[in-house]
């Protein structure tokens, strides 16, 4: 099910929230520089018996033990997906909480193979696109350390996949005017039954 967005880009709408009540994993994409990682530090602090899982750490493992295998992003490995799933999959069975997941995936094969894995394994996904004009985007990427010019490189890829991860997505969320804090703040309340109950 879809929820209200900002933009009157955005194609998918309704005006309820979607009653997840099991282990969801909030799944915050979007291309680089649009606030993933601050974003999903707030809404850690919103959603009851949460924590932060970061997909890029599967990635990690595999590149020393991938090193003859060369690829321009470790996404292209077929193992990743898979292993992103697992890994998912035994944090919420080990731990009992919801995951909020900022990764980037702008193949959408990829993304479905992962949400068909999630879902398989008996967890629930809510899918956010986070987004914002290209213009943004740029001045957000320029401004950080954070491998700029390889970030920069991927606007194109984000502009050519935006249309189907907005219409994909469980929210989408424009996020060129709006802080972390506030981010969070519209995505917890799409997700009421997962709000913190000490949450003012």
């Amino acid at each position: 099910m879809a929820h209200s967005a900002r933009s009157t880009n955005y194609t998918r709408s309704c005006e309820c929230a979607h009653p997840y009540h099991d282990q969801v994993i909030i799944w915050l994409n979007g291309t680089f520089g649009c606030g993933k990682t601050s974003t999903a530090a707030e809404l850690h602090s919103l959603v009851r018996s949460s924590r932060v899982f970061d997909p890029e750490t599967v990635g990690y493992m595999l590149q020393p033990n991938l090193a003859d295998q060369p690829v321009s992003d470790f996404q292209h490995w077929p193992p990743w997906r898979p292993l992103v799933v697992a890994t998912a999959a035994e944090l919420a069975r080990f731990t009992g909480q919801h995951l909020i997941a900022p990764q980037t995936i702008l193949v959408r094969a990829y993304l479905e193979q992962i949400f068909a894995g999630l879902r398989d394994a008996g967890l629930d996904v809510f899918h956010i696109v986070l987004d914002a004009s290209e213009e943004v985007l740029r001045q957000r990427i320029q401004g950080s350390a954070e491998a700029p010019a390889w970030r920069l490189d991927h606007l194109a890829e984000y502009r050519s996949s935006r249309a189907w991860m907005i219409q994909a997505a469980d929210l989408a969320v424009d996020t060129g005017c709006r802080t972390p804090a506030e981010i969070a703040c519209q995505i917890a309340a799409a997700l009421p039954e997962l709000m913190r109950t000490d949450t003012p």
